[in-house]
């Protein structure tokens, strides 16, 4: 009768343990709700026709939660394009070859492909950029090669080119009106080599680069024999179960797949629906679309050696160093952020996201906005990790030493 009486008593506990967590885990789950309402309401106040949410997931020890607000009903597998997060793919796959022994990134990018003849970037004009015999591929990564950066900047008016004073791209896509055009790596780096166009002597400063990611993406290519979407597909999105994840590479393929959130660029008061988009230039650099679900599990599934990428090679990435720029501490690859962790930002004119895992806490935060404030988008990305840090200690996970 006693040891009846023990196992019931035991029971109990174990049910009563139950609804505790339970009734925790909604409590979080309504204050996280509250938080990310009252936040966003709160930037967008005094914003003429301002459109568009927010969402965020946090994986922690204490539970997983999503919430969102201006987005309708929507839930932690809805798609949106996010932007520079690519960036972390295409450094995992180089440091993949790296750990592979296929490649050394602090191998010069005319040095041979080790076990072959072929020099990591093509041997002809599209590559013949300034300082090419400097450039190594860790400083590629690092955003220290000095590369100029075709997708962000307008080329010089002193050009004897037809897009002297435009962004390349735009010039292709309006000017020549060729709207589902099929970028290349061979055709942006080009474009650098054409104009001899460089920020700086590589190794001597940081400048982010997008084209210097597109060099990246080449490289994947020659040394793998794969093309980059098949590679980060084989290697990384299918071992790590990023089912909703994708890397869309051709012009005519615009659109986002089911179910995704519309996504806005806003200035001045006034605002334009860019869901849909020619991302092909992006490749490599910034044209992933993913999940809040597949996102969050990437980066805590890279940043603690579980993606395919042995800790070694993964502490390598998180070696971050100060760059007197936005993104204020970065590695190969790797954005540090302090008290919210390792991992990348990602914007493009239509969404904005903060991707973090913190490894001290075990806590991932995923944050996407579905509109971008182009009069002021670090101010946004402020407002974002200020919204990571205040749901972090919601949950009972101090930042403000690290703030």
């Amino acid at each position: 009768m006693a040891k009846r009486l023990t196992i019931v008593i035991l029971l109990a506990l174990i049910a009563c343990g139950g609804c505790g967590t339970t009734e925790f885990s909604s409590r979080y789950q309504a204050d996280l709700q509250s938080l990310i309402t009252s936040q966003w309401a709160s930037y967008g106040a005094g914003k003429a026709n301002w459109v568009g949410g927010l969402a965020l997931r946090i994986t922690s020890p204490k539970g997983d939660f999503f919430v969102s607000t201006g987005m309708g009903q929507v839930d932690q597998n809805i798609h949106f394009r996010a932007a520079s997060t690519t960036k972390t793919f295409t450094a995992v796959s180089i440091m993949l070859l790296h750990q592979r022994g296929l490649l050394d990134i602090n191998d010069q990018i005319t040095d041979t492909i080790p076990g072959s003849t072929e020099t990591y970037v093509p041997n002809d004009s599209n590559y013949n950029i300034p300082y090419k015999n400097q450039i190594t591929i860790k400083l590629l990564l690092e955003h220290k090669a000095g590369v100029f950066d075709v997708g962000n900047n307008n080329i010089p008016t002193t050009e004897a080119v037809p897009y002297a004073g435009k962004r390349y791209t735009d010039y292709v896509k309006q000017d020549l009106g060729e709207a589902d055009h099929t970028f290349t790596f061979d055709e942006l780096v080009g474009v650098v080599a054409t104009c001899e166009l460089s920020d700086f002597a590589p190794g001597t400063r940081f400048h982010y680069s997008n084209t210097g990611y597109s060099i990246l993406g080449k490289i994947i290519e020659r040394v793998s024999g794969k093309s980059y979407w098949e590679f980060v597909g084989e290697n990384l999105l299918t071992p790590n179960l990023l089912s909703s994840t994708s890397l869309p590479h051709l012009g005519t393929d615009q659109n986002l797949p089911s179910p995704y959130t519309p996504g806005y660029a806003w200035s001045r008061g006034e605002y334009e629906d860019l869901t849909v988009e020619n991302v092909s230039a992006l490749m490599a650099e910034g044209n992933v679309i993913s999940t809040p679900y597949d996102l969050a599990n990437w980066c805590k599934r890279w940043i603690t050696g579980t993606a395919g990428l042995n800790m070694e090679n993964v502490r390598m990435m998180m070696d971050v160093q100060p760059t007197g720029e936005e993104h204020r501490f970065y590695g190969l690859g790797c954005n540090y952020t302090p008290g919210l962790g390792y991992g990348h930002n990602g914007g493009h004119p239509n969404y904005v996201t903060v991707m973090r895992y913190d490894p001290t806490q075990e806590v991932t935060v995923l944050i996407f906005c579905s509109i971008m404030n182009a009069d002021n988008i670090y101010d946004q990305a402020d407002f974002m990790y200020d919204l990571g840090y205040k749901a972090k200690e919601l949950l009972g996970y101090p930042t403000a030493e690290a703030r």
